[in-house]
């Protein structure tokens, strides 16, 4: 399928953090996707523990500049970009300096849980959206990778689902074993709310859990991806509670073109 645009949003990616599974993911199958003629746009939180300057990361100003309000408080958000020369591929970075202006990525240097993880991953999604909205550019695909993305498909399908760019966007969320056992802060449930997202949507998020947070993902998703070769065996139980197409893990050798099928799949099935 030609002209198919695909938008990439990754808790990690490599070289910017450490290699991981869902780290190369998010590195090589954009490169991948774009090989195979389709158009990309990648986005990552710019987590602390990236190095600007080995990275050479900039700020875009014509992208950044507006305000996020979360809990009744106004959060700049700031948009930064790299360049990974070898892919041809540019990294855009969500960032904020309250939320991401510090030296770890989801727990601090004695391995505890930020206990504003919430609130960073709701900055994020929204924060990935409006700054699509801001580049004027429709993706037919959004790709999500890894629990910090959980929110896009929530916020894409009921806050979002009238806005001409996103109104014909399919989700696919990547699920990996990269969970955790905390709960999320017990004013998520307040903090998530937006256009179109009341009580009654998000009511299971009245206990904010690692579990909780896939189903959400897992429900406002047109098709769901085993990024890692196990998941937790009640993520998976999770999975089978909805009716969404699902593609079995893929090896690495195999990965991108089975992506790119099951993505022309998605956008087939939705028009027939």
């Amino acid at each position: 399928m030609e002209n198919v645009k695909v938008l990439f949003i990754s808790q990690e990616i490599t070289p910017y953090l450490p290699e991981s599974e869902m780290s190369l993911i998010g590195r090589y199958l954009p490169q991948g996707i774009q090989e195979k003629g389709r158009e990309i746009r990648t986005f990552m939180p710019r987590f602390g523990n990236i190095n600007e300057r080995r990275n050479q990361l900039h700020e875009v100003i014509r992208l950044s500049g507006m305000n996020l309000i979360i809990d009744d408080t106004d959060h700049p958000l700031i948009i930064k970009v790299a360049s990974i020369q070898s892919a041809r591929m540019q990294v855009y970075f969500i960032d904020n300096d309250d939320y991401f202006n510090r030296k770890f990525v989801l727990k601090d240097a004695k391995n505890r849980f930020y206990k504003d993880n919430d609130e960073r991953m709701i900055f994020f999604a929204r924060g990935v959206i409006e700054t699509v909205k801001k580049l004027r550019w429709s993706p037919d695909i959004i790709h999500c990778h890894g629990w910090f993305t959980s929110l896009v498909p929530l916020y894409i399908k009921k806050s979002y689902n009238e806005d001409p760019l996103f109104m014909n966007s399919k989700v696919i969320f990547s699920a990996y074993n990269d969970g955790f056992n905390e709960t999320l802060d017990d004013h998520f449930i307040r903090r998530v709310k937006y256009e179109g997202v009341d009580n009654k949507v998000v009511e299971h998020l009245k206990n904010p859990t690692f579990e909780n947070l896939a189903r959400t993902a897992f429900k406002y998703s047109d098709g769901i991806i085993m990024g890692s070769p196990k998941l937790m065996p009640e993520i998976e139980g999770v999975i089978k509670e909805f009716k969404t197409p699902v593609l079995n893990f893929q090896s690495p050798e195999d990965y991108i073109d089975a992506y790119s099928v099951f993505y022309d799949t998605i956008l087939t099935d939705s028009k027939q």
